[in-house]
């Protein structure tokens, strides 16, 4: 293993000079020291990726250095515009590293979602031109690594990939952010929304831990399956899967349950649900502040009015809770309220140490899903 601290200051020894990105379970420790130890502008955590790539791009044209981009490999999919249509040579030749986390390494088990991404992560790379290398867990190589990166980077005027597996850092523990202290966990939440809301609503919901505490609260009550789509990926989509669903449904409540990390990476749906989005939406964001499935990074979750904002897109019966009692009252009125409507629930951040993760496979979640609705036999 290599120690975040010693990549961080060969980084900033070698001229890199902001830090940007979406943060990642294979990168959560380097993410967590450069948390830990940058601030205001040097460090920014972004809604997506390629926002980060923007934001490495105008650090450049400023100062004429570097910066670093970090995203899972998921996130390829969010940067190949900026990467290609902005960073490339053949466009304005921005130099800037990318640091990619591996998730779905071939011969690694991991979540279904990450199968397929894994497969074509050093494809996607060759095929968009850029220059990569997988970074070494043996520290002297990964120096050795370092250092060709930014040298790539400068001589090319072009991005550079560093692709970093499962074990590569040393454990960084993130220092607090606060969020500990709110009464109301996440998973009670969930249990709390699973009994408020109608017998012959649909749920979407989110990737991450949303979805897999949905999944064990459904199991644990003994419900029938087929209600809930579990979005295991495609993070911050979940909203205008669950628009396009209720479009389809007007007889039955159709709820998206929401994360504050998942609606800020694709924001402008807000805006498009808003003026769209049929009665029978319910958009349900559980807040917690921070990026919990992959290291607990903080997000900007409790720093801006996620109501006031869906309330400017058209959204109705705004309201944000902390505690159970709260929470089933809102529940109650949002029932009755024509949507689109929003209900922002903070929680505090964590989960439990036994959490387990869906047992059925996509495929399956889908046809359930399907079949309930009549949609397919």
């Amino acid at each position: 293993m290599i120690d975040p601290s010693a990549v961080f200051n060969s980084l900033k020894e070698k001229g890199v000079g902001v830090f940007s990105g979406v943060p990642d379970s294979l990168l959560k420790d380097f993410c967590a020291y450069v948390t830990t130890h940058t601030s205001g502008p040097d460090h920014v955590i972004t809604a997506n990726e390629g926002a980060a790539v923007g934001i490495a791009a105008g650090h450049h044209l400023a100062t004429g250095g570097l910066g670093l981009v970090y995203m899972q490999n998921s996130g390829l999919g969010n940067v190949v515009n900026p990467l290609l249509s902005l960073a490339d040579p053949d466009v304005y030749s921005i130099p800037m590293l990318l640091l990619v986390g591996w998730r779905g390494e071939p011969g690694v088990r991991d979540e279904p979602q990450h199968v397929k991404q894994g497969r074509v992560t050093l494809q996607l790379l060759e095929c968009m031109e850029i220059p990569h290398r997988l970074l070494s867990d043996d520290p002297q190589v990964a120096e050795s690594d370092l250092a060709w990166a930014v040298a790539t980077a400068r001589d090319r005027s072009a991005p550079v990939a560093l692709v970093v597996r499962k074990g590569t850092f040393s454990p960084c523990k993130l220092e607090s952010t606060g969020q500990e202290s709110l009464s109301l966990s996440r998973e009670r939440a969930i249990e709390c929304l699973v009994d408020e809301i109608e017998p012959r609503a649909m749920v979407v919901s989110t990737t991450g831990m949303i979805s897999r505490e949905l999944f064990e609260i459904r199991k644990n009550q003994g419900q029938p399956p087929g209600l809930d789509f579990l979005t295991v990926g495609s993070m911050g989509h979940a909203s205008s899967i669950a628009f396009g669903v209720a479009a389809q449904v007007p007889d039955r409540s159709v709820y998206c349950f929401d994360g504050d990390g998942s609606v800020l990476m694709h924001l402008g749906s807000i805006a498009v649900l808003g003026g769209v989005a049929p009665a029978n939406f319910k958009h349900i964001v559980i807040n917690n502040g921070c990026h919990d499935s992959v290291g607990g990074q903080p997000t900007v979750g409790f720093d801006i009015a996620l109501g006031r904002i869906a309330e400017a897109c058209g959204y109705t019966c705004l309201e944000c809770v902390e505690d159970e009692a709260s929470l089933r009252a809102a529940m109650a009125r949002l029932r009755e309220t024509d949507g689109p409507v929003m209900l922002e629930i903070r929680v505090r951040k964590g989960a439990r140490s036994d959490l387990g993760r869906p047992t059925t496979t996509p495929l399956e979640n889908k046809e359930g899903f399907m079949r309930t609705l009549g949609a397919v036999d």
